[in-house]
């Protein structure tokens, strides 16, 4: 079981094709939230049934409804929130594997009788992935294959006018607003990779107002033309774009992950959380991370005092951030390439 969000359940799906490979008669049931469903139809080998979120007492009602006379072997419990711990008891398992102590919250450790090996400062994939080796399932560098249909890529490669020119998608937005970055720091690198390097900007993201905001303001600072794509496509073909990039920047969101997973680098813009827990797991060289400096000025200690991964979302974080260090990047990037 694991609801949401979009980032941590890709980092669930090395844990999937793990198991699979390992077991290959094992039969894989997820209880996963609705978009996070539309986002993994097609994964191979996977029941899925859908809770909604939104839907309170009738969503659990048609879980119970769901679960109904069903038993399990294993419950593989990997949230902690309230809501997750007290649905986890619809699910009938004798084994009921969760996370460790240290991450512990909203009473988990009632609901779970084992818990995931504890690492010290692990990324989140390898962390996920410790509820495949507490089934004694051999794990090795982490595997997505994310399910990309060929009418999606299609879709894509047709949507995109870059006329063969390196493609900086940027997703400029986090469910998280003070994750974000100002508008008119992606505007100055958006420039900079076209007059520079000839690229194609791209502007992605979901139809949400600060999205959607977001967007007009980023194409009201440049200088040159992006392409806006904000709201314009599925949760599949999403990914069909990002998979298209040459390269992508984010702040730490469902994106980043997902652009990572299907093997497109990107800048990540860390500052309320640290990249090395939650950044984009194959582009971690790239990301420009803050969250030394954020820990000294806001909470006035080191990282290593901080409880591993905790949030420090304060209004300013994300300026810490300079427009010249992800041009830094992004220059590196090129040319490398």
């Amino acid at each position: 079981m694991r609801l949401s969000a979009i980032g941590d359940v890709s980092h669930v799906v090395p844990v999937v094709h793990a198991i699979r490979k390992h077991m290959p008669h094992a039969d894989i049931t997820w209880i996963i939230g609705k978009l996070e469903a539309r986002l993994l139809a097609g994964l191979p080998g996977v029941e899925f049934i859908v809770f909604d979120k939104k839907g309170g007492w009738k969503a659990i009602r048609q879980l119970r409804h769901d679960l109904k006379g069903r038993k399990f072997d294993v419950l593989l419990h990997m949230q902690v929130a309230a809501r997750a711990n007290l649905i986890s008891r619809l699910v009938k398992a004798p084994l009921r594997i969760g996370w460790d102590k240290p991450r512990w919250r909203d009473l988990h450790q009632w609901f779970i009788n084992k818990s995931v090996r504890s690492v010290p400062r692990q990324h989140q994939v390898d962390a996920f992935l410790e509820f495949a080796r507490a089934l004694d399932v051999p794990t090795g560098p982490p595997v997505w294959n994310l399910p990309v249909s060929g009418q999606d890529m299609a879709w894509a490669g047709q949507v995109l006018d870059n006329d063969g020119k390196p493609i900086l998608m940027i997703s400029p937005c986090s469910s998280h607003q003070l994750r974000n970055w100002q508008a008119a720091h992606y505007a100055e690198v958006a420039d900079c990779a076209i007059s520079e390097f000839n690229m194609h900007v791209v502007l992605t993201g979901g139809p949400s107002d600060l999205e959607v905001s977001t967007g007009r303001e980023i194409e009201s600072a440049m200088q040159h033309r992006a392409q806006n794509l904000i709201g314009k496509d599925t949760i599949k073909q999403s990914v069909a774009l990002l998979k298209k990039a040459t390269l992508v920047i984010s702040p730490d969101s469902g994106p980043a992950h997902l652009a990572s997973a299907v093997g497109t680098p990107v800048i990540g813009l860390y500052a309320a959380t640290p990249s090395q827990r939650s950044g984009p797991y194959n582009s971690l060289e790239l990301c420009v991370d803050k969250y030394t400096e954020v820990a000294r000025k806001f909470r006035q200690k080191e990282p290593e005092d901080l409880r591993w991964g905790q949030r420090i979302e304060y209004p300013g974080v994300m300026d810490l951030i300079e427009t010249g260090e992800v041009l830094e990047k992004l220059k590196g990037f090129m040319s490398a390439r």
